[in-house]
């Protein structure tokens, strides 16, 4: 595992980063008590704080490019890492993540941390483990909106087990921006869940779990990128 998004990061408290982000800084902080977060992009159309995949942490090839891309289309995302994901850089090998209830209960902390009165309400968001934790935490504690990039609406080869139960509380607007071949959730698997009104679906033709098309379909993961992050600004914009 890379060790790219937590590397020589200035530790800084909350006070501190209070201010840093009231003064539109970009930049990477170890945030005392909490971990590495990343800050990208002007907030122009508004903050996104973005939780990374179960195997995969924001150094992820897919999550540099959308980060990159989001902030193209004025979308501010502050991207932290999970607690268990960070042992794993320090011990040099893979665990699995804890319960998903102490991933909520984490993200919890995070939103507290980068949230301020002067500051735009962030929305919740993630990769694939990391929207299904930011979909929890807005069912039970409500939140802005949602925008989740590839949602595990059940393991692969599962799809008997589904992970829907808390969306019936969802009350606030959500983004899924899924590739149609996603083995997490295909569009003809999807078309026949009930999802709640408030939910808008984006189809990334021919896209898997990390939106990479394949070769004869003439088109590249760098396009389905672009095309999902222009779909969270319009969505995020048209939500404000």
């Amino acid at each position: 595992m890379s060790d790219y998004f937590c590397r020589d990061l200035p530790p800084i408290d909350r006070e501190t980063l209070h201010r840093l982000l009231r003064d539109g800084e970009s930049g990477g902080w170890n945030i005392q008590g909490l971990g590495p977060l990343e800050v990208r992009g002007e907030c122009r159309v508004g903050r996104l704080l973005m939780a990374h995949g179960a195997g995969s942490g924001q150094d992820s090839t897919f999550l540099q490019r959308l980060r990159d891309a989001l902030a193209g289309v004025g979308v501010q995302t502050l991207a932290i890492e999970f607690a268990y994901l960070q042992q794993m850089r320090r011990e040099g090998r893979r665990r699995p993540p804890p319960r998903v209830d102490r991933l909520v209960d984490e993200l919890v902390h995070w939103c507290d941390s980068v949230s301020h009165h002067d500051l735009p309400p962030p929305w919740l968001g993630g990769k694939s483990m990391g929207g299904r934790v930011a979909s929890l935490l807005a069912a039970r504690d409500g939140a802005p909106g949602l925008v989740l990039c590839g949602y595990p609406f059940h393991p692969p080869g599962k799809p008997e087990r589904l992970r829907l139960a808390h969306w019936p509380l969802l009350g606030c607007p959500t983004l899924v921006v899924q590739g149609s071949r996603d083995p997490f959730g295909t569009r003809d698997e999807v078309a026949g869940y009930e999802l709640p009104a408030t939910t808008r679906l984006h189809w990334l033709e021919d896209g898997d779990h990390d939106w990479k098309p394949r070769r004869a379909s003439g088109r590249t993961q760098t396009a389905l990128i672009d095309e999902g992050a222009a779909a969270i600004a319009a969505f995020m914009t048209a939500h404000a």
